[in-house]
């Protein structure tokens, strides 16, 4: 902390408010979407559960650019790949949409807490399509394990293999 040529060292002064029952008041959390957090069931049937995650990456150039990745967890088959250097929440909800209509509609969509799937547009396309949506614990990519898997051999077999 410099102020008018003083120099305070950063223990003194932690020490000092330490003294005096000073605190540096600390922000709020963000706020996360509610979801279901029960335990999941295995899926025994096609197009039952499917699973959504982003993958990013950058072109030669420095442009980044993201991949929506969409695995039905029961065949692990990738239903699509969509690909854009935005992709907000009603992108991924009119995709969703394209994909019900090829291939059915899901019980349940598990994904994580990011902003582009906790946003009102995917509650909203949800509520409207009667699709159970499951959000993983924060920090606890493994209850998403078949997405992750998938992009784990994409990123291995496309993304570091090509510029």
């Amino acid at each position: 902390l410099r102020r008018e040529g003083l120099v305070v060292n950063h223990k003194k002064l932690f020490r000092l408010y330490r003294e005096e029952k000073l605190a540096v008041r600390r922000r709020g959390g963000r706020k996360r979407a509610i979801g279901t957090r029960a335990p999941m069931l295995v899926p025994l049937r096609p197009d039952e559960r499917w699973s959504l995650d982003f993958v990013s990456d950058q072109l030669t150039d420095g442009r980044r650019f993201r991949i929506l990745a969409v695995v039905d967890d029961c065949t692990r088959e990738c239903l699509a790949l969509i690909v854009d250097t935005s992709l907000s929440g009603m992108r991924v909800a009119r995709e969703l949409d394209r994909l019900i209509t090829e291939r059915g509609r899901p019980q349940m969509i598990v994904s994580d807490n990011g902003s582009e799937l906790t946003s009102n547009a995917i509650l909203d396309w949800a509520d409207q399509n009667r699709v159970e949506w499951h959000y993983i614990a924060p920090g606890k990519p493994m209850q998403n394990g078949f997405i992750e898997s998938f992009n784990g051999r994409l990123r291995d077999e496309l993304l570091n293999e090509t510029l």
